[in-house]
């Protein structure tokens, strides 16, 4: 295994939602671990969070909504690869999406709201110098597209 995935939560709260990215992960044959931090709150720990793996192959998925600083704060102190995976607020009609899209210059983080693409997205990466990632992505593609030609083959002959 070249890498793995650190999915860092804002809280706590998004446990549930990061479990979702890691179902994803482990799909994909990607390892992953969970970290909590929050750059509101104790930006510090997000900064250790990052010495720790600083010499290891990770990409950062960051999960935290409402007003996310976690995703590009984090992006602007590594140069790991940084994806946002913000949970969608109903409660806000979306709009705290933006805090994850509206971010400083400098800062490049790839922004997701489906847990399902923040896994796909961090494979593909793994997948540029890990050939099980790659045959795991190819894979999961490949059902993908059966899935649809079994459902345009169901509908084919419907009126």
């Amino acid at each position: 295994m070249v890498g793995k995935a650190i999915i860092v939560m804002g809280s706590d709260r998004d446990l549930d939602f990061s479990r979702e990215i890691a179902k994803y992960l482990k799909l994909l044959g990607v390892i992953y671990e969970f970290r909590v931090a929050s750059a509101h709150k104790t930006p510090l720990t997000v900064l250790e969070v990052l010495k720790e793996f600083e010499a290891e192959k990770v990409i950062y998925i960051t999960v935290a909504g409402r007003s996310n600083a976690l995703s590009a704060f984090v992006d602007g102190n590594t140069t790991k690869p940084v994806i946002a995976c913000p949970p969608y607020g109903e409660k806000y009609a979306g709009v705290d999406i933006y805090s994850s899209l509206r971010v400083p210059s400098g800062i490049g983080n790839v922004v997701t709201i489906e847990p399902e693409g923040a896994a796909i997205a961090t494979a593909k990466i793994l997948a540029l110098e890990d050939s099980e990632i790659l045959s795991n992505v190819k894979n999961y593609q490949n059902s993908k597209r059966k899935d649809l030609d079994r459902a345009n083959e169901s509908v084919k002959n419907l009126r």
